[in-house]
């Protein structure tokens, strides 16, 4: 019930948000040639420092700003071309309205964010963009709830649509954006690439084409990567595969003749490979690819081998 509540609350926040102030606010944004500094404090001030992160892995220069440490010596950040943005549901919080002036006299341009019509705040800011306020979830109408829900529904809205005007504008690609996130699964999918995590030098599977099957068996158990690479000894070009399943084909079919066959009877002489340079996850949606899944492919750059990059590897690079 109570959740139902609080949709209501946030269906009056949209039903009463005025967007020519935000469109404003964008564009400010957009046209800042500095950095975007965000400063809040209790509550509005966790959502302003989440609001300000979401900002910078954009590759945008913003910064949260403590507003009780801006007065004593942080402000120094604060400069000309910047824009400062206070996010404060009430418009009246004394820390904040001390810090305007201030900023002020360093030449920048200030925006409050606030939920209270005709506020001290909004007065003393160059921009106000209203959030528009029902009550609190809160039964005493105090707690924060229904506010800091706007708050945060107001910046991520407004950040995504930044984010596709700097996509329109060519100012960000999802490479770019990638590039910003490179321990998450949406960098590595777009950043790695295959010889940032393929096998390479003494981790290589290697057999000579004349080596018995029963050598093989040992060096395929030693490696532990499933398979052989076969390789001309003079050339190192690859001629051709062998796997444990080869192996107990091999085994099964062939019995006390095993013991004298060679790879070179039994490799794959025409394997799957690919190049060093693909993205790593297109390696991975290869090897899964029907009707031939595979769990490995050579590496192969003008037909020299070059590395191994298998599926455990891909996924353990978290893709």
């Amino acid at each position: 019930m109570r959740s139902l509540v609080s949709c209501r609350f946030l269906n009056s926040f949209f039903d009463g948000l005025e967007y020519e102030p935000i469109e404003a606010f964008c564009k400010a944004c957009l046209e800042c040639c500095g950095s975007i500094l965000f400063t809040g404090i209790g509550k509005s001030g966790f959502i302003a420092q989440k609001v300000c992160q979401t900002l910078v892995s954009t590759g945008t220069k913003a910064v949260f700003l403590n507003p009780t440490d801006a007065l004593h010596g942080d402000i120094g950040i604060v400069g000309r071309d910047d824009l400062v943005v206070i996010v404060s549901k009430s418009g009246a919080t004394e820390e904040l309205l001390r810090l305007v002036p201030y900023a002020k006299a360093k030449g920048a341009k200030l925006v409050a964010v606030t939920s209270v019509v005709g506020c001290r705040l909004a007065a003393m800011c160059d921009m106000c963009v209203h959030l528009p306020l029902e009550r609190e979830l809160c039964p005493f109408d105090l707690a924060p709830v229904t506010s800091t829900a706007a708050q945060m529904v107001f910046g991520d809205t407004v950040l995504m649509g930044l984010v596709l005007q700097m996509q329109q504008a060519k100012r960000l690609t999802q490479e770019e954006y990638a590039m910003n996130h490179p321990a998450g699964r949406i960098g590595k999918r777009l950043i790695l690439r295959v010889h940032d995590i393929m096998l390479t030098g003494p981790a290589l599977p290697l057999a000579a084409p004349d080596t018995l099957i029963m050598e093989a068996r040992i060096d395929l158990a030693r490696k532990g990567v499933g398979c052989l690479l076969v390789v001309d000894p003079a050339s190192g070009q690859l001629l051709g595969t062998f796997t444990d399943g080869d192996l107990r084909r091999t085994l099964q079919g062939r019995g006390g003749q095993v013991t004298e066959m060679r790879l070179r009877e039994v490799m794959c002489p025409t394997p799957r490979t690919c190049s060093s340079t693909i993205k790593a996850i297109d390696a991975m949606l290869e090897m899964e690819r029907p009707p031939r899944k595979v769990t490995f492919f050579p590496v192969v750059d003008d037909d020299r081998l070059v590395g191994l990059v298998t599926l455990h590897g891909l996924v353990s690079a978290g893709l």
